[in-house]
Formats: structure tokens, sequence, C-alpha cells
């Protein structure tokens, strides 16, 4: 006797169909029960009648499907992502292979590369609760900025950092550039950017890293960053935890993983090459996946003032006192103020502002007086002040690489454990 397979619905269209035949069940409430017409139910029992049950086995069983993929694409499509897209997951994967004329669905592709060894699927891994926090409502309403630091280039250039500024209304980068590390310096080119773009956002969410707020309670001063941005009247925010602000920390994990390959296909492998490249990057990340705000209303300010004054606030500002004699000392040099024919009398023992700005050029602030001067010292070489993230994790590094300090066997310091000598003895005592 020949074996039959049928599924669940053929089987139970067996079913009505002998209850049909016994008269136990009219043709109407059998199609009702199948949920097919009647005409379809009486086509059922023909081929039944004809046939037997082998006449309700679909004829399609074990052909492939009419919207089946061509094998030779599916070749040509994998062959393209070994070549080429290399640990690419499968929705980046799909998406570039689109503009190379492969197109299909992402999930289409996750089973081809799961079948050829190419992708494996991750498990989800168990992560605390953390309430979710609505988005603002407008765009420049709350701007979160952090960075990252991670081997962008992949061995073909230096480890570096990626600032990062977010919308927090509609997920939209704003502002993105890399430097070599994530510093005061780095954050305020990007705050200088950023707002010669978009204007003065109304506030900046940031992390308790020094570089944004100090911890020491008999330092009353604001940090160079808090600074600049209480002059551009933009209130800073700093969050408690990382998923506070959960938004610029999605957008790294997203970035590497995209931005890397991206930048792995375009050959990029320096900071001056990655910052050309980024934005165009940035501006089909951002149509990718950028939401609209709930309300239409752009919440960022006009900023009236000239890019001089814009780049004067986010330069380094430092504090010196002039001596009697108008002379300053500043990183090894000294600077005397010119006067002119008139000699500045009003000037001594006064405070002055030394703007210090990226490429080494200084300006000297008396209120808002821009003061002449002239260098009395050659100049020196003065490593500036490291304030980036990674100093702590690189001082515990250098710290942990020492080799520990032990005495020789002839030094004082060991006759104090010997029994017979006067300094254990005395040690004893």
């Amino acid at each position: 006797m020949d074996r039959i397979e049928m599924s669940k619905k053929e089987l139970e269209r067996l079913r009505v169909i002998g209850e049909i035949e016994a008269g136990r069940l009219s043709q109407g409430l059998g199609a009702v029960q199948l949920g097919v017409t009647t005409r379809q139910m009486r086509r059922l029992q023909r081929r039944y009648e004809e046939l037997g049950a082998v006449g309700l086995v679909s004829k399609r069983r074990g052909r492939p499907s009419n919207h089946c993929i061509d094998a030779a694409i599916r070749t040509g499509a994998v062959a393209r992502i070994r070549e080429r897209y290399s640990g690419f997951g499968p929705t980046l994967a799909a998406e570039y292979l689109c503009q190379d004329g492969y197109v299909f669905s992402k999930e289409t592709l996750r089973t081809w590369m799961i079948d050829e060894g190419l992708w494996r699927a991750s498990r989800g891994h168990q992560k605390g609760v953390h309430p979710p926090r609505q988005r603002r409502s407008r765009v420049g309403e709350l701007v979160q900025i952090d960075g990252s630091l991670h081997d962008w280039f992949e061995g073909r250039g230096p480890r570096c950092s990626l600032i990062a500024f977010i919308d927090d209304a509609t997920s939209q980068v704003m502002h993105a550039h890399f430097a070599p590390v994530e510093s005061t310096q780095a954050y305020l080119d990007g705050l200088q950017a950023y707002i010669q773009t978009h204007g003065r956002p109304a506030a900046l969410y940031s992390d308790r890293h020094g570089i944004f707020t100090k911890h020491d309670p008999e330092d009353a001063g604001p940090t160079q960053f808090q600074r600049a941005t209480q002059a551009l009247s933009i209130e800073t925010i700093q969050a408690l935890t990382p998923q506070a602000k959960g938004r610029v920390e999605r957008l790294f994990q997203t970035l590497q993983d995209r931005l890397v390959k991206a930048l792995r296909l375009a050959g990029v492998s320096t900071l001056e090459e990655a910052n050309a490249f980024l934005p165009a990057y940035l501006a089909r990340h951002n149509v990718r996946f950028t939401v609209l705000a709930a309300e239409s209303e752009n919440a960022h300010l006009p900023y009236d003032d000239d890019a001089t004054t814009l780049a004067r606030i986010c330069a380094h500002h430092e504090q010196r006192i002039l001596s009697k004699d108008l002379v300053l000392s500043f990183h090894r040099q000294r600077y005397i103020i010119q006067t002119g024919s008139r000699i500045r009398y009003d000037l001594r023992r006064q405070a002055v502002t030394v703007v210090s700005y990226p490429g080494g050029r200084i300006e000297l602030l008396h209120g808002n007086e821009l003061l002449p001067f002239r260098v009395f010292d050659a100049k020196q070489a003065v490593l500036p002040a490291v304030d980036d993230k990674t100093l702590n994790a690189r001082v515990d590094e250098i710290l942990c690489a020492r080799t520990p300090w032990k005495p020789a066997t002839n030094h004082p310091w060991h006759r104090l454990f010997e029994p017979d000598s006067k300094a254990g003895q005395l040690a004893s005592l």
C-alpha cells in the first residue's frame, strides 16, 4: 500500500468529505466547516471520487514556489557578500546589495547567510530594566552629546574618537566629527560647528565626566565647556547613568557597525579623509533613521554675534595677573602689554584673560578690551594638559605595567629582620 503524506488541512478535508459521503453532512455545511465556497466543495468531492485521498493532496507539493528566487541570483548575491561585504549583518548587506542590483528582503538574505555560514543569529542577553523617557517635542530642545573611542579604521589608521551631537526629538545626527582624543577642545570644536550650522540648542545632555562638570567641592569655577555654554546661554544637563542618554549610546552601537564598514568600502584610513567622508554618510544615515518631531516648531535660538566672537568663546580661557611692569607669564613665556605712548597704570595687578586657540594663537583680554602685546621669551615646546576620557585608563595601564621594586639582598632594610643584628634586636624591642 502506498503511503500518502497529507497536511493537517488536507486531513480535515478528508474527514469532512467522508462525513458528506456517509450522508451525515450536507455539502453546504461542509463548505462552511472548511471555509470554502460550495462550488469549491463540489470540486473537492469530485476529485475525491475520482482519485481517492490522493486527489486532496496539493499538486504543488515538492515543487519550488513560483515566487522562488532563481538559484543563479542567490549564488551571485552570496558570492558578492563573501567578496565585498564580509562581516555585514543581513539588514546592512541587503541595503548595499540593493545598490548592486540584487533586490530582495533582508529576511531572505538572512536565511541564505545562515545556510552559508556567513551569519549567526545572536542570542539576546539579559538587560536591566530602565523605564523609558518621552522624547522632547521640538528639534533643538535637547541635544545629547558624547564621544566614542573605537578602532574606526580597523587597523588601517590610528584609533580615534567620534564626537557626536544627536537631537533627542528626532534622532537626527546634528553634528559629528573625528578627533584624536575625546577632549574638551574636541567638544568645543563640535559646539562651534553646531552653532554655525543650526544655531544654539536649548540644552545639551552629557555624562558626568570632568569635561562637563567639576567634582572638586573646593573648586567652584566652571569647566571650560561650562564656561562656553554659559556664555552662549545653553543649559547643560548631566546624566546619572549611561541609559539616561540612551539615544547617543545606541547611535554609537549603530555607527560602530555601519560606519566602520562604510569607511572600509571607501578606503578611508586617516582622520582628514574620515571627516571629509562623514557629511555625505550622515546625510544618508539621517534619511534612514530620523523620525518626525511631535511639534514642527524649531527650538534652536539664533546666534547673532559674528564668527570671531564664537571662536573666542569656544577657545580655552585662563586667568593671569599683570605685574606692575604689565607682564604676565603663560606656558613658560612672558608677554608684555604694549600701551603705546601712554603708560596704562590702570592695568597694573589687573586680571587678564588669556584666550588660547587650537592652532596655538593667543589673545589677551581685559574685560572686553583686546590688549596688544609682544612675546618676550623664545617660543618653548610645552605639552598641554591632558583631559581626555582615556587618561585614567592609560594611567592604570602604566602603573600595572611597572615591575614592583624589590630591595637588594644587602639593603639596610633587610637588617631589621635579622635576629642577630643590632637593628633587629632594637626592632624586636
